[in-house]
């Protein structure tokens, strides 16, 4: 049951880190401006749901956790210096940015909550099993 959990929660990641992708690739063919070609956060978030994905260390899924929360921490940098980012999620700018914005947003969201469960589960896992409580 404890390895169906983790491997659910690992699970989660993945899919969190894909749906905020997706995300950004509505924001960008709804003509949102972005630096590079193509824009980063959908080739940063794939290969962090690659590396969750097949990367079987217990802590891997906090890589997915810490990409989610870089791009909630630069949605908030780049709302509070620019504004950016508000008027997608107002609606502002068309609904397919709005729930670009917002898929990026609750899939970010939701590899960030998951990979922390996932890891803090691992670390309390291997915790017991050194004091030779099982479980």
């Amino acid at each position: 049951m404890i390895d169906t959990l983790r491997k659910q929660r690992r699970a989660t990641t993945v899919v969190g880190l894909l749906i905020g992708a997706i995300g950004i690739s509505l924001l960008w063919a709804s003509g949102q401006d972005f630096p590079f070609y193509p824009p980063p956060g959908i080739v940063i978030l794939a290969v962090g749901a690659l590396f969750v994905s097949f990367v079987p260390w217990r802590w891997a899924p906090g890589v997915g956790a810490f990409l989610g929360l870089f791009v909630i921490v630069g949605f908030a940098i780049e709302a509070i210096v620019s504004g950016g980012g508000i008027d997608n999620l107002a609606g502002e700018e068309g609904g397919t940015r709005l729930l670009g914005q917002v898929l990026q947003l609750i899939g970010v969201a939701t590899a960030l909550i998951a990979g922390t469960a996932a890891v803090l589960h691992t670390r309390r896992d291997v915790s017991h099993a050194r004091n030779g409580e099982l479980r």
